[in-house]
């Protein structure tokens, strides 16, 4: 054949000029190998059986010289050429993981260091993290095969092709790819109860006592974080807990927790005991992990309101028959929510990340008391997200992430009930790239999307086969622990650059009728195949990803690529995050019902403000947001600490209030969870800093 000027396309992605001579020395060499005699004749017949042409891959042009020299009769110097290209690949994998390594150690923190899933929660950076940072190139590659080939099993070589075509030229990501383990779960903690951690290959028994059961849940929550690549929530730790106080000090001990209990030289009382048992939960779960690479547990614990809590729980009992007390629980939340906000101003505690879920009904929290205290605690200065619903419909299996409830009721035997929920995996549809490369090519941009997301619903089939296929072989025991159900765990189609599409379509981000039809007609794409795919043992739902590192790796690729990129990190909002001119009150209208209606795996407005505001002004709030159908959010103002004195103040300063120190960095949320801006990535830093915090002029209410 004649060979023309090609591009080839390398194993990272980039492209080069196409050179006949390194694949004729890729040849002699191999002759040379096995002392086989050979002549530019017998070389260039070989090389006329390639097919060579623009963006062909590396790996294909080698195939194509391995078939050619068996074609010809060379079978020992295919076989040698096959070795050639076997060492030349370890060789290359060892300088990769040597070059990997030293930018590493170079690198300025745990997540700017990580090549493939930044994350803030790795606050140190040691050998611990590096050992955990190695492997991930592995399993990607071993995922990617054991997905393709289920693809193909499924739905044939064009689909698996097409997939991966799809996944290296960034038009969607397949999140935690370095993980084997399902996504996240909301976990129903019965089974433990009342058979202890074996069922999961763990070696304690059941809880018996306070001091047992403070023990045990913590070992039990590392036992089924290490078995998930997310986030762990235990939507009924709170009432447990509850449980064993009453059991230890009576049912109504809250009406007498200053009462002196403790024999010891200690003389504790009730509330003393209490906050203990909060102290050693909080601060052992917040402790680096080797099972997570040496990064605390994503746990997540809920707050009631007593509507919601009934709904949920009005048929739960527990082993002994008795049924959880409100009255207790409802004292023990507001305990628990109080002491942790104190604890953050003497140390950093990301975990847990709370939600509060509150029932509303025109326009009003339902119930008055616990409306009131959640606006109390925000002007406390405290940090947790408030899940606003007309019905106890959802729980949320991390910091964003909103499942639907599909079954409230529980088994006296399993304990399954509607908080044994989460994701199993999550597919991530670039948007802005996906709209921009139809609108390029002239193609009908809904169209086009509906064959990328129907192709992703498919691929996420495949990957719930895997995960069949896994807990048949009994690799998942928190499936048949009972901890989690099956089918009641969500497929999740991610979305990311919403926002940049419709920044390219010329749209203005703010609440009007161009931009909400945008919006609607995008994510309804999703719903539709959501529902069309769904049957009763495979559910669907849509995310708008928290994207901590992918945000800024799509706006990284679709730059490189000629695409329109109007910031270096996709917004996980319906707003522009650095866009000063909206108020709060635009900001819920943004993440109102007409927005999120068919985001039915959640989104999260992170309403950034300045400082703090008033009991008052946050109850109005809550009002707005269930006015707005606004039903997942929190409030953001960065916390300051001091890098001399270790001073943590609740406001947003400038310099230390206790030592005057100019030296100061800041918590808050890099996404969902909060840390000190200096464990983000440097691009993530960079983003941060872009962020616009409102002040009280932006107050429009």
């Amino acid at each position: 054949m004649e060979f023309q000027n090609f591009t080839i396309l390398k194993r990272d992605g980039s492209r080069d000029q196409f050179s006949l001579d390194k694949i004729m020395t890729a040849i002699i060499k191999a002759f040379e190998a096995v002392d086989e005699s050979y002549s530019i004749g017998s070389i260039s017949k070989i090389i006329s059986h390639l097919d060579i042409k623009d963006d062909i891959k590396v790996e294909d042009i080698q195939n194509q010289v391995e078939i050619a020299l068996m074609k010809e009769g060379y079978f020992s110097v295919a076989k040698a050429f096959m070795l050639y290209r076997q060492s030349h690949t370890e060789d290359r994998e060892t300088l990769d993981k040597l070059n990997f390594l030293t930018a590493y150690m170079e690198a300025a923190n745990a997540a700017t260091g990580s090549k493939f899933d930044a994350n803030a929660n790795v606050e140190h950076k040691n050998i611990a993290t590096l050992i955990g940072e190695l492997p991930k190139s592995n399993f990607i590659r071993l995922n990617r095969r054991l997905l393709t080939d289920r693809i193909k099993k499924m739905y044939g070589k064009e689909l698996a092709d097409k997939y991966i075509d799809l996944l290296t030229h960034h038009f969607i990501y397949k999140n935690d790819e370095t993980s084997i383990a399902p996504y996240c779960a909301s976990i129903t903690m019965y089974p433990w109860l009342i058979g202890g951690t074996t069922g999961i290959g763990g070696n304690s028994t059941a809880p018996t006592n306070l001091k047992s059961f403070c023990g045990g849940f913590v070992n039990m929550v590392f036992i089924v974080s290490s078995m998930l690549s997310g986030a762990c929530a235990t939507p009924e730790f709170l009432m447990y807990l509850n449980y064993f106080i009453g059991k230890e000090y009576g049912v109504d001990y809250w009406q007498h927790a200053d009462k002196v209990v403790d024999l010891s030289l200690r003389q504790r009382t009730i509330d003393k005991i209490i906050t203990d048992c909060f102290e050693q939960i909080v601060y052992s779960i917040n402790q680096p992990t080797g099972a997570r690479n040496f990064q605390a547990v994503f746990w997540n614990v809920a707050y009631y309101d007593k509507y919601y809590f009934e709904s949920l729980f009005g048929n739960f009992y527990f082993p002994d028959g008795s049924q959880p007390d409100w009255n207790g629980l409802s004292w023990l939340q507001k305990r628990f929510m109080k002491w942790f906000n104190k604890e953050r101003t003497k140390t950093v505690l990301t975990f847990p990340v709370e939600t509060m879920a509150l029932l509303a009904d025109n326009g009003e929290c339902r119930d008055k008391e616990w409306g009131e205290f959640t606006a109390e605690m925000y002007a406390e200065g405290h940090s947790f997200f408030t899940y606003m619903s007309d019905n106890a419909d959802s729980l949320s299996s991390c910091c964003r992430l909103r499942n639907e409830i599909q079954d409230n009721g529980f088994s006296y035997t399993l304990g399954a009930g509607g908080v044994s929920t989460g994701s199993k995996s999550v597919l991530t549809v670039n948007l802005n790239r996906c709209v921009q490369y139809a609108v390029n090519k002239g193609m009908d941009y809904k169209q086009y999307l509906e064959e990328v997301i129907d192709l992703c619903h498919k691929v996420q089939l495949a990957y719930n086969e895997n995960l069949k296929d896994l807990q048949e072989h009994g690799m998942l025991p928190l499936f048949d622990a009972g901890y989690i159900n099956m089918s009641r765990q969500y497929l999740t189609i991610g979305v990311n650059g919403l926002v940049e599409a419709a920044e390219f379509m010329g749209l203005e981000i703010t609440a009007n009728d161009k931009y909400k039809e945008f919006v609607q007609g995008v994510l309804s794409i999703v719903e539709k195949l959501n529902k069309q795919y769904r049957t009763k043992d495979v559910l669907f739902n849509c995310e708008m990803i928290p994207a901590e590192n992918v945000g800024v790796k799509h706006a990284k690729w679709d730059r490189e690529d000629g695409y329109f990129v109007p910031r270096d990190c996709y917004n996980s909002y319906f707003y522009v995050v650095e866009d000063e001119s909206l108020n709060i009150v635009d900001k819920f209208k943004l993440h109102g019902a007409p927005y999120i209606e068919h985001l039915t795996g959640g989104s999260a407005l992170h309403m950034n403000l300045e400082e703090h505001l008033s009991k008052a002004q946050y109850q109005q709030l809550l009002k707005i947001a269930a006015n707005e159908g606004c039903n997942y959010f929190t409030f953001n103002i960065p916390n300051t600490i001091c890098n001399e004195c270790g001073c943590i103040d609740k406001r947003y300063l400038h310099e230390c209030p206790k030592c005057h120190s100019k030296n100061v960095d800041y918590m808050t949320r890099i996404i969902g969870y909060l840390k000190r801006v200096s464990n983000f990535s440097q691009a993530r830093q960079e983003e941060a800093s872009r962020r616009y915090y409102a002040g009280p002029k932006k107050m429009t209410v």
